[in-house]
């Protein structure tokens, strides 16, 4: 792990903090180990200013480029729960693989346990869609 732990930004760790409460009662069993999982995450979590905010992490909109031993690869941007579109490649943070990267750095390796088993992904390239960075979620 590039940092030692995952990095937030402030206001996406407490947005994100108030959407796993109101949604940690997910019906699926997958998404609630990966809830589960999140949290503790979230325990050891550096928390950082804006300005702190390293461009390389994976935070709400970010554009991230992933793939797999297998050869698989997939790009997508990560989002809050109101802006998913599968049909134009924007996850939710409340998916089991937008869980999976969220404060993860590029050049990580992240190993998560998908519907299908454990998988390790490598995260090959974050970009920042700042023009889409309004925290709309917290006021």
């Amino acid at each position: 792990m590039k940092y030692g732990s995952v990095i937030i930004e402030k206001k996406e760790y407490v947005f994100l903090k108030r959407i796993l409460n109101i949604s940690g009662y997910a019906a699926d069993f997958e998404i609630q180990k990966s809830f589960k999982r999140l949290n503790e995450e979230l325990k050891t979590a550096i928390i950082v200013d804006e300005e702190e905010m390293p461009t390389d992490v994976i935070r709400f909109n970010s554009q991230v480029l992933i793939s797999t031993k297998n050869g698989w690869k997939k790009e997508f941007q990560i989002v809050s729960p109101a802006l998913k579109d599968v049909k134009a490649d924007k996850i939710s943070i409340l998916t089991v693989m937008g869980a999976a990267l969220f404060g993860y750095a590029q050049g990580d390796t992240v190993e998560w346990e998908f519907p299908t088993g454990k998988n390790l992904i490598t995260i090959e390239k974050v970009a920042q869609v700042e023009s889409e960075r309004k925290l709309e979620m917290v006021k």
